[in-house]
């Protein structure tokens, strides 16, 4: 087995101690043997637990961000962005990876490493989800009033939360991810409007920006 063949192999083993542990459980033997290989390579690959987990972070962020980076690139309007999030979410949380980032987030409370790594992680979303907003955003109604890379963050953040809220409440976080979608649709509305009740909104938005 070839040196990459095995820091893979941890980087997927600690990824699914995560889930079916919980990082209370996940140390170099129990990674260890999810991967199949002596627990002294945690050590010679990665140096330490922390930077074994910061990595598999990472790693499975651009894994889970270039399985749906076409689709991604496909999309055409917010309204299809936030329908898109919402097939997106269903399908991280049947692999695993909604548990995944909510160990990560608990993790980092007293793994002090993980912040910085989990952060990462979630920019990759995020830079994704930026490119997908500047070009559904432009000429429309929106265009020049609504800050691309601050409303990245800000879906981001909110379907971190749903997913984090789904594990207590999943009739609320539906409801949520339901009101994102007819938000969507309310936006998509404002851009089939004739250009003179266009221009009306933009200036109401704007007015109403420059006074807050």
């Amino acid at each position: 087995m070839s040196a990459e063949d095995t820091r893979t192999r941890l980087l997927e083993g600690a990824l699914r101690t995560l889930v079916e542990q919980g990082i209370a459980k996940t140390s170099a033997r129990s990674v260890a043997a999810a991967a199949g290989v002596n627990q002294a390579l945690v050590f010679y690959h990665f140096g330490s637990v922390d930077e074994l987990l910061s990595a598999a972070c990472r790693y499975g962020a651009e894994q889970r961000v270039a399985r749906h980076r076409e689709r991604l690139r496909a999309v055409s309007s917010l309204s299809e962005l936030l329908a898109f999030g919402r097939v997106m979410h269903e399908e991280e949380r049947a692999a695993g990876h909604v548990a995944v980032l909510g160990q990560l987030l608990a993790g980092a409370q007293t793994h002090p490493r993980l912040g910085p790594a989990t952060a990462a992680g979630l920019d990759l979303w995020i830079e994704e989800v930026e490119r997908v907003l500047r070009r559904v955003l432009a000429g429309g109604p929106l265009d020049g009033l609504v800050d691309p890379a601050g409303l990245a963050r800000a879906v981001a953040a909110s379907f971190v939360g749903m997913e984090l809220y789904e594990g207590v409440d999943p009739a609320g976080a539906g409801a949520a991810l339901d009101a994102l979608e007819h938000l969507g649709g309310l936006l998509a509305a404002l851009d089939e409007l004739g250009p003179v009740t266009r221009r009306a909104v933009r200036f109401a938005l704007r007015r109403q920006s420059d006074s807050s």
